[in-house]
């Protein structure tokens, strides 16, 4: 396996979406009037991305295995193991090798914070691996979006929060929640293009549920609740502080609105793209880069907006 197919196996372009996560907690802790520790902020970023990353080998490995990667179904020039005949062991141990330095670096950021976080960590590195592993992965359900979004998105989001402010809080808690939905529709897109393959190999995904017709708008809700949420976050709690810088406040509030418009737009414009081109393996690269796109938009519009709510 080259480091080219190691970046395929772990899908590295997706992991903005664990990276926007984590810079959104630490940005937040930063708005709350957290110390941020450098060490500290660097170890659990290495931690967050190497349980990311060695939970998609798992999942890469799982679905080549079981069959959920179909030579006749899957054209993603992405999928190593199935077009350029990566041994499955490879990806098997690259997983376990990210999750070994996950732990490791793990533990260094609870001897410097709380121990409490080592319990959080094997937590996130079980459902990680029962997400397409064990005898019932949850990636067959149709809860799979749920646990995606809700660990990805709330969880690492107020593990970050707590490592960075010592505590967790309800309105850190709320503004964990537009990640939860993006991510979520995140992985509703991918699934919802998968839906043939899936199908084939006996998942039930909440987009085989729902079906091919209804499952591309439940992507668009998921967006647009994620985008509501964030509004909430920044104007109804970021409004008293904007209220309380008497040079600028109107403008900033200005600047937030027009950041958000814009996240809406761009949003809009890159769904609109998807529903043209359809939900289909033959069109899930191009769907998911979109995505990513999205992600990325958000993550830099929500930093700057948290910046102008301070």
């Amino acid at each position: 396996m080259t480091f080219r197919q190691f970046l395929l196996v772990v899908e590295i372009r997706t992991k903005i979406i664990s990276v926007s996560t984590y810079l959104l907690a630490t940005f937040y802790a930063v708005a709350a009037g957290a110390s941020i520790s450098p060490l500290t902020a660097v170890l659990l970023a290495v931690a967050v991305l190497c349980v990311d990353m060695g939970t998609t080998a798992f999942n890469t490995f799982y679905d080549y295995v079981r069959g959920v990667d179909s030579p006749l179904l899957t054209v993603e020039p992405d999928k190593v193991l199935l077009h350029e005949g990566v041994a499955p062991a490879h990806a098997l141990l690259a997983s376990l090798a990210l999750y070994a330095v996950a732990a490791a670096t793990g533990f260094a950021v609870a001897a410097l914070t709380s121990w409490w976080i080592i319990a959080a960590g094997v937590v996130c590195m079980l459902v990680g691996f029962f997400y397409n592993g064990g005898p019932l992965p949850i990636s067959r359900t149709p809860f799979g979006e749920l646990f995606a979004g809700g660990f990805l998105g709330a969880v690492l989001f107020l593990v970050v929060y707590h490592v960075h402010a010592g505590e967790v809080t309800l309105q850190a808690l709320l503004a964990s929640v537009p990640s939860t939905l993006l991510i979520a529709a995140v992985l509703m897109l991918n699934n919802t293009c998968d839906i043939d393959g899936d199908r084939a190999a006996g998942r039930r995904t909440l987009s085989i549920v729902i079906g091919p017709r209804g499952a591309p708008f439940l992507v668009d809700l998921l967006c647009a609740g994620s985008y509501i949420v964030l509004a909430v976050v920044i104007f109804a709690e970021g409004a008293v502080t904007l209220e309380a810088a008497a040079d600028g406040a109107s403008a900033a509030r200005i600047a937030a609105h027009a950041l958000h418009a814009a996240l809406v737009g761009t949003s809009a414009a890159m769904l609109a793209g998807m529903h043209r081109r359809g939900y289909s393996h033959a069109t899930k690269h191009r769907n998911m880069a979109a995505m990513m796109r999205i992600v990325i938009v958000y993550t830099a519009v929500y930093a700057a907006m948290l910046a102008l709510a301070a």
